[in-house]
């Protein structure tokens, strides 16, 4: 694919081990993975290079319900990804495996966290692979910048 990897960067008031407990543990992942509207249940982590992350994302209000029943896609996805890189606390990686696009061939997008402490807060930096076309990047990118926004919003409501 030609695209170039996506980036997004993004500061939190929180130490660096609160951030990292929340993109590595089954109470932080659910705390705010997914976009709004959308609820994620981990049913398996194991967080390690090679380790898997199984968790079923639900759409859970009527905006989103209906935009996954106008795609043709289910209201309830099971998802999978594979650890690449574990370096705690500091550094994440996963390939993402992508078989819920309806009449696409399944494939995996590449997905790296970095945190950098700052000045009493942690810098983010999250980059990842487009998917298959720009409609599907387009959603992708849509979706991960809602997601950290939840993620921002739990850490100032929860430190």
């Amino acid at each position: 694919m030609s695209t170039p990897r996506l980036s997004l960067t993004r500061t939190f008031a929180a130490p660096l081990d609160r951030v990292w407990a929340l993109w590595t543990t089954k109470e932080g992942i659910e705390a705010w993975w997914g976009p709004p509207g959308f609820a994620v249940t981990v049913q398996a982590l194991d967080l390690r290079p090679g380790g898997l992350l199984h968790y079923t994302m639900t759409a859970t209000e009527a905006p989103q319900i209906a935009f996954m029943k106008q795609h043709g896609m289910p209201i309830a996805t099971q998802t999978s990804l594979t650890y690449t890189v574990v370096e705690a606390p500091r550094r994440l990686a996963y390939e993402n495996h992508v078989d819920f696009v309806p009449g696409h061939p399944v494939y995996d997008v590449s997905t790296v966290v970095e945190l950098h402490e700052e000045a009493g807060s942690v810098r983010m930096v999250l980059s990842f692979d487009p998917m298959h076309d720009e409609i599907w990047t387009s959603r992708q990118r849509e979706g991960w910048e809602l997601e950290i926004g939840k993620l921002a919003a739990w850490i100032e409501a929860n430190g």
